[in-house]
């Protein structure tokens, strides 16, 4: 066995290998996948190539080799409650992964792992077991050929475990796994065995021979093009390179954890170190993708990650926010745990994880406070093995934002149990009165069958605004049928084979205009005229106009003249060209941590959503118009480019995380601003002309917003204004510029005439001659004061309160038209024999406040103190 081998260099070796053995070695894909609903995270080194597996995506690769980051912590693939508590699970890992997209098969693929397991890796043969699945014979006799094994260490088994599916149905196909032998002095029996569970053999590559075709019967066709796909976990083979039976022992792990025993002082929490050092890693790559912490989705799994791992820093007796200071360690080159050289993006991020970190744990610290409180009064004399309601764990979850995994943890230490069921139903009841609609819609059929049928769509848009030859290739009905004809007034959806109308990408707006009639194949009258209300595009290559025909008709075939709405497309290139202007201020004037996280670019104003944690100054706005105008004025030439993706991104230019990009981008450059880019842009910076911006909100924790104007909008918006400003100068008959002060006057005169009728109110109550009544011991004050102000009547009370202080109670009521407020005010003294929240649920249930003082709504007569009066005589 290589000894000495780090994370980072078996990483290396694995891709230089397949790099010598002809196969193209890709980037892993982005953590959150792109164009698949039916999967929350990347969880295997195959989902990016799923399009091509199942043949709805061609590819010119045949061979290829990646380290894909991977995430197992929400859906169906969910390890986060193991992770800690095993040697072996993660919510984040890398996968190890060499392809075949109809190259190479069984054969190869065997002979590949081989080489790279006892000759690059040199693992001890004897120390190697195989399974096949059982009735694959032909993957039998290679191993036995390829590795000189006896039949002893090729075992058969008959499970799912050795049979991989896509789903139901597709590409699917027997596997062949790879396990290490630890020895005898680990516990553990051979795959298969009832002993299997054990931690002796350990599972390091999986080899998916993907030769079958799976239908609705259930039945298997052999496929045309066989594949082969494989996954090895890196940080898996790298505790068994160093000889260790536990993942947590490896360099990035013993890092982490030794950064997180210094930074809280302890040494001893065996359990809360690792499951810290998984979930900051974890949470980094996601913060690094663009994903925030939020309440649902992809936003909640990483709020879990981030709160789970808080709660075991608060158990370590840490009252300081911890894994902001732990992060640096993976993006140290002098560390371990380094993992920048792979993962760029983390270097780039580093601000955004560090104040999210940060940020998300500070918030959750009196959540945690509030929730183990609740959660300890529910298990309060329960016994090992009780079971604590559901309701009470939903509570949690709903009310308090306390994850379910963290309940689970801390009723697991307790040796306790949840009642799942009515957690779940809790749960279902919840998603019905917010009418939940589960997943998102998956794409229509006839979009893959046009798909199929017709290439690419080819878009001349940076160029023309019209063309006089574009063809009907196809029409689709409202109904997403293909039909060949359409007739005036219906609605429906034409391809071209080529077009200059923009589709509707990266927060661009699709571009309108009208399509005409030039030359039709059948004799038929020619005067058509469609009009194009939208143009989307379809599996990232069908550019499909959403038109309705104003005359005539059109059919499948006929040549058309398309033209774009310029007025619209020019107002769009403006205002797209402003968001990238805006982005790179953003982050000249807020700095580094600053990433998109949205945008809208419509052709009447522009929004754009980024990465920053407050809310941004008068000045920050100010500085931003500023620096935004200033660009604009010089006049940039808006430079666009095509170039390969990793060269632009290494040179600068900014791509969003998670995107899904090709191997060649279009790069758009304005002055200092750089950013992969597909929309359509000015020629020069002036021709945007002025950037107004009209707002800056939240959008959700972590997230801001602008929206801003260009062009003549923004002259029209600044010029609305200045009109408003007039008219209020005329009102206060003051010039513009003093309207300011005019303003703050008039607020100071009416604070003072406000306190002065208050102190005139506050004398006429005073000058009612209220009695003081006794109940037993107790002083009774009531009263009923109408067309007095509820606020008023309120500081009388505490007044009052103040005037008698031990031994009183006070109820008055303030009666506006047909509204009335009850006031209850009890001294400190008498509180534990009755208080003011107490008294005011003798009237309803519906008021509020505290021990000593509360009120509530109520009828407006005096028969609602006699009720109060009543409960004080039954107690003293």
């Amino acid at each position: 066995m290589r000894q000495g081998l780090s994370i980072s260099d078996i990483r290396k070796l694995f891709l230089d290998f397949f790099a010598k053995n002809h196969h193209a070695i890709l980037p892993s894909s982005s953590l959150v996948p792109q164009n698949d609903a039916t999967l929350m995270f990347t969880n295997s080194g195959m989902v990016q190539f799923k399009q091509i597996f199942t043949g709805k995506e061609s590819s010119n690769i045949k061979t290829v080799a990646t380290s894909q980051k991977c995430l197992r912590a929400g859906g169906k693939h969910n390890d986060l409650e193991n992770v800690g508590y095993t040697n072996r699970h993660h919510t984040f890992f890398e996968m190890l992964g060499n392809f075949s997209f109809g190259n190479y098969f069984k054969e190869h693929a065997i002979e590949l792992a081989w080489k790279f397991i006892t000759q690059e890796l040199q693992l001890d043969k004897n120390r190697i077991y195989v399974t096949v699945y059982h009735d694959d014979n032909e993957a039998y006799e290679l191993w036995r050929k390829i590795s000189g094994f006896s039949d002893d260490k090729i075992i058969r088994i008959a499970t799912a475990d050795n049979f991989w599916s896509m789903g139901n149905t597709g590409p699917c196909g027997p596997c062949s796994e790879i396990f290490y032998d630890y020895g005898e002095e680990i516990e553990g029996g051979l795959p298969g065995s009832k002993d299997a569970d054990g931690e002796r053999f350990v599972e390091i590559w999986n080899l998916v021979f993907m030769q079958f075709d799976k239908d609705e019967e259930g039945n298997l066709h052999k496929l045309p093009k066989q594949c082969i796909d494989t996954g090895m976990g890196l940080e898996r083979i790298a505790s068994v390179i160093k000889g260790v039976c536990d993942n947590y022992e490896t360099d990035i792990f013993l890092a982490l954890i030794d950064k997180s025993q210094k930074k809280s002082g302890d040494k001893t929490s065996k359990l809360a170190h690792r499951i810290i050092a998984d979930h900051m890693r974890a949470a980094a790559f996601l913060i690094a993708e663009g994903v925030t912490p939020a309440n649902e989705g992809a936003s909640y799994v990483l709020r879990r990650i981030i709160r789970r791992a808080a709660r075991y820093i608060h158990q370590m007796g840490c009252n300081e926010p911890l894994l902001h200071q732990i992060f640096p360690v993976l993006i140290d080159s002098s560390s371990s745990a380094y993992m920048a050289d792979s993962y760029p993006e983390l270097i780039r991020a580093k601000e955004l994880i560090e104040m999210t970190l940060k940020s998300e744990e500070e918030n959750f610290h009196e959540t945690l406070l509030r929730g183990v409180n609740l959660l300890e009064k529910a298990a309060a004399g329960l016994s090992e093995g009780d079971v604590v309601s559901g309701e009470v764990a939903f509570k949690l979850y709903d009310t308090y934002g306390f994850p379910l995994d963290i309940t689970l943890d801390i009723l697991k230490e307790k040796k306790l149990k949840l009642d799942q069921e009515g957690f779940d139903a809790a749960m279902q009841q919840q998603k019905a009165k917010s009418h939940w609609t589960g997943d998102k819609e998956s794409v229509s059929k006839v979009w893959f069958d046009i798909a199929h049928l017709y290439s690419r769509t080819e878009f001349i848009g940076y160029q023309l605004s019209q063309i006089s030859d574009a063809k009907v290739l196809c029409i689709v009905s409202k109904e997403e049928k293909i039909i060949d004809c359409a007739n005036a007034g219906e609605e429906i959806s034409i391809i071209l084979n080529k077009t200059p109308f923009y589709a509707e990408s990266g927060g661009q707006q699709g571009d309108t205009g009208e399509l005409e009639i030039v030359l039709r194949e059948e004799l038929r009258s020619k005067s058509s005229v469609v009009k194009v209300l939208d143009t989307q595009k379809m599996l990232n290559s069908i550019y499909v106009h959403r038109c309705v025909i104003k005359t005539g008709m059109i059919a499948a075939g006929d040549i058309v003249k398309a033209k774009i709405d310029e007025e619209r497309r020019s107002n769009l290139k403006a205002n797209h060209s402003a968001t990238h202007l805006l982005h790179q201020v953003l982050k000249e004037v807020l700095g580094g941590h600053v990433a998109q996280k949205g945008s809208l670019v419509a052709q009447d104003k522009l929004r754009f959503d980024f990465s920053h944690s407050s809310p941004l100054s008068e000045e920050e706005i100010f500085a931003i118009e500023n620096k935004v105008n200033s660009m604009i004025r010089d006049n940039y030439h808006a430079a666009t480019k095509i170039q390969n993706t990793d060269e632009a991104i290494k040179e600068g230019a900014t791509a969003l995380f998670g995107e899904k990009y090709e191997d060649e981008v279009r790069v758009v450059t304005i002055g200092s601003s750089k950013e992969l880019c597909g929309g359509t842009h000015v020629e020069y910076s002036g021709e945007i002309g002025f950037f107004k911006v009209i707002s800056e909100s939240a959008v959700a924790f972590g997230i801001r917003r602008i929206e801003a104007v260009t062009k003549k909008a923004a002259i029209d918006y600044v010029h609305s204004k200045e009109i408003i400003l007039q008219k209020t100068a005329d009102l206060l008959k003051v010039p513009v510029g003093s309207i300011t002060e005019s303003i703050q006057n008039l607020q100071k005169e009416n604070k003072e005439l406000k306190q002065k009728i208050e102190n005139l109110y506050l004398k006429l109550l005073k000058s009612e001659n209220i009695k003081v009544r006794s109940i037993g011991s107790v002083n009774f004050l009531s009263h009923v004061f109408a067309d007095i102000p509820t606020n008023i009547v309120r500081k009388f009370v505490i007044e009052q309160q103040k005037y008698h202080k031990t031994d009183t109670v006070i109820t008055i009521a303030a009666v506006e038209g047909k509204k009335a407020v009850l006031i209850v005010s009890v001294s400190d003294n008498l509180t534990e024999r009755v208080n003011a929240t107490e008294l005011i649920k003798v009237i309803n249930s519906n008021g509020g406040g505290s021990k000593t003082l509360a009120q509530v709504g109520c009828s407006s007569d005096e028969a609602v103190t006699l009720e109060i009066e009543n409960r004080l005589k039954s107690i003293f």
